[in-house]
């Protein structure tokens, strides 16, 4: 468990386990602690590189807006910082926007890439969800004191006081639009969609996204995509990344040999 000195930010990052590298980013107004109930599982067979992203955890705000291209060059940088020239990602909610920019921006730098309750755009998420991330600013910071979220972060931020900074920001990043389906459709490496079935993501954006990545076209002479799509069942967007399930369907995709059509 250590700091890095990174672009600016001090960044907390903390390791687990042993093999090839998996590194693991949490969601909005979480932390590494996100991981808990399924890092044994997943450290059995991967080196975890859990992080704290910008203004989350013990990783203190820094003067700039969140934005997922920034928070995307920050883990390349923690990468590079690492000396670790291919890494696997897996980013929940918010890090899983992140860990896809990631791809995205530094494509050589990332062997896999698994998304857990991720939209490839904005509109992906349910209205209801979009307009509750609208929502978010410093007025609501204020409410969710007392929170499990907030109660987390009173204890592990370098300075508790900017949980109202958080929100505002938060809210920010989460009002602004965007639309990556281009960029999607010509990512190099395999990619893995996992959903809970009563996610904040409607079913047919699951299929939209995952047809982006050239799944859903049938069984053409025995050919897979290399992407996979996993939807959990029993599950919904806040306890997907908790569940026992999802490294079960996680660790598979990690070390199976990916065939492209042929």
């Amino acid at each position: 468990m250590s700091h890095a000195d990174l672009r600016g930010l001090r960044i907390w990052y903390e390791e687990h386990g042993a093999g090839r590298p998996l590194v693991l980013l949490h969601g909005s107004y979480g932390s590494t602690e996100t991981f808990a109930p399924v890092r044994p599982a997943l450290a059995t067979r991967r080196r975890l590189i859990a992080v704290d992203l910008q203004g989350h955890g013990r990783t203190a705000d820094v003067d700039r807006p969140l934005r997922y291209e920034s928070l995307a060059d920050d883990v390349a940088a923690l990468l590079r910082h690492l000396d670790l020239p291919e890494a696997d990602l897996l980013g929940y909610s918010l890090g899983g926007g992140v860990a896809l920019r990631t791809a995205i921006q530094h494509p050589a730098l990332v062997r896999r890439l698994v998304l857990v309750s991720t939209p490839c755009r904005r509109r992906g998420w349910h209205p209801g969800a979009l307009a509750a991330m609208s929502a978010h600013d410093a007025r609501a910071a204020e409410r969710m004191r007392g929170t499990p979220a907030y109660e987390r972060y009173a204890r592990l931020a370098p300075r508790p006081q900017d949980w109202p900074v958080l929100w505002a920001r938060s809210g920010e990043l989460l009002r602004r639009d965007y639309d990556w389906s281009a960029e999607v459709a010509a990512l190099p490496m395999p990619v893995l969609l996992v959903f809970a079935d009563a996610d904040a993501i409607p079913v047919r954006h699951m299929a939209e996204f995952f047809g982006l990545l050239g799944g859903g076209r049938g069984d053409v002479g025995g050919d897979r995509p290399m992407s996979r799509l996993a939807v959990l069942p029993g599950l919904t967007h806040d306890d997907v990344v908790t569940s026992p399930a999802l490294p079960a369907a996680v660790l598979p995709f990690l070390t199976h040999p990916a065939r492209a059509p042929g």
